[in-house]
């Protein structure tokens, strides 16, 4: 009997071993899928504007305010949000953001004035931010640094599918149904229901939940003050803020998403504008503009994956180089027809180049700052992301209210690609 004691106990850690492996892979799974409709509720006022202006007469500059609110809401969101992901639980934080912020597209389609819209939007902000960072958090509980690249490309590549879908979906209610804006904000947020169903019932929090073991330590989680299993609030933003490296980051990527977002906002203004329904295009304005969030979603699969294997976990310098390219692509952006298939295959670049180092950014978190403060992290960076997007948005409707053409975005998204190449170069795991 003796002699089959390590059968018994080879078996049971076998049995464990693979059962930690189904449950984090549902975590990958279930986590990706809930925010892979995230931004059916918060990219789709692109399509909009015309719309909104013809209804109420808003100016583009108006428009980009109430952007911009969405955006400071979401920042100042985040910084609490993420927070509330390592102390709540990423799972809980995710399902309701996705909830309310349904209720909030919901009362956005009400809206009658500029006051209303802001306050709508604003309010959808806050609620949006209940997603990335938590959901990070939730990730960082079952995947170490090994596998970190991997699991961002991932996340951050479906959340770039996201993008795809609140593309396309405006495109079919406008396009195909003929229905008018308002129903981009009724219908399309409705996918975010069936990504928070699929997380409430098949994802675990955490191993220890499962009786699992955790998985290994990150180098942030043996720093100074981070003794024991868990952090207190003030520990956790104490951790992340008094390193040096945040504010570098936060600037390098603050710059990106300005440049995102220029792209997300601006770029269904420019291909379709007031009169897309008669354009004289090769191609379907429309659809021509789906082009951009499908290169988002594949570059930002590609650029974490890449800092893995060709720089060994130097992930800034997949950032810069895809920053760099980016800049490029924008410039030759200015100079191609308006509907030719050149035009499709750029806009397809720039976006690829400028969201693929999103990936690489947020697989920062964790690797400096450890698991136990990768949510408050993450938080506190993509509050700085969005503080500078959103700094972006009202200033590029004004150029284009005064220069009267929408193709100023380009030579504006080149300009804060390549700033954000120089900052990245600062960035050393």
């Amino acid at each position: 009997m003796p002699s089959d004691t390590p059968d018994i106990l080879e078996y049971e850690a076998s049995r464990r071993e693979t059962t930690f492996a189904q449950y984090r892979w549902r975590a990958l799974i279930g986590v990706t899928f809930c925010y892979l409709f995230y931004y059916t509720g918060r990219q789709t006022l692109g399509f909009a504007v015309s719309g909104i202006q013809l209804d109420y007469g808003l100016s583009k500059y108006e428009i980009g305010w109430i952007s911009a609110t969405m955006l400071w809401c979401y920042a100042g969101g985040q910084f609490i949000n993420g927070n509330l992901g390592d102390k709540l639980g990423g799972k809980t934080m995710m399902v309701a953001g996705a909830l309310l912020s349904l209720a909030a597209n919901w009362l956005f389609s009400f809206g009658h004035s500029f006051l209303f819209f802001l306050l709508a939007w604003g309010l959808n902000g806050y609620f949006q931010s209940m997603g990335f960072a938590p959901g990070s958090r939730l990730l960082s509980n079952w995947w170490g640094h090994k596998n970190r690249g991997f699991v961002y490309g991932v996340y951050v590549g479906f959340s770039g599918f996201s993008s795809v879908l609140a593309y396309i979906l405006p495109v079919l209610i406008l396009g195909t149904m003929h229905l008018g804006w308002i129903w981009i904000f009724r219908l399309a947020p409705l996918s975010m229901l069936l990504g928070a169903l699929v997380l409430l019932l098949f994802v675990a929090e955490r191993p220890e939940d499962k009786r699992l073991p955790a998985v290994e330590r990150d180098a942030g989680d043996t720093a100074p003050g981070s003794a024991g299993d868990e952090l207190s609030s003030a520990q956790r933003y104490l951790l992340v803020l008094k390193n040096w490296k945040l504010y570098i980051t936060g600037l390098a990527i603050g710059l990106q998403n300005a440049a995102r977002y220029a792209l997300v906002v601006w770029v269904p203004v420019h291909f379709l504008g007031m009169d897309w329904k008669t354009s004289s295009s090769l191609i379907d304005p429309k659809w021509i503009t789906v082009a951009l969030p499908v290169g988002m979603a594949l570059g930002s699969l590609s650029n974490s994956w890449i800092s893995d294997v060709l720089f060994q976990g130097k992930r800034y310098v997949a950032i810069v180089w895809y920053m760099v390219l980016a800049s490029a692509t924008a410039v030759c952006m200015m100079f191609v027809p308006h509907g030719s298939m050149l035009g499709v295959g750029l806009l397809f670049l720039c976006g690829f180049f400028v969201f693929g180092p999103a990936s690489s950014f947020w697989a920062l978190c964790p690797d400096l700052f450890g698991r136990r403060a990768a949510g408050t992290a993450t938080g506190v960076l993509n509050t700085m992301s969005y503080a500078f997007a959103g700094v972006g948005e009202p200033v590029i409707g004004h150029v284009i209210d005064a220069t009267g053409h929408t193709s100023i975005i380009f030579p504006i998204v080149a300009g804060l690609c390549a700033t954000s190449a120089l900052m990245s170069m600062l960035i050393k795991r």
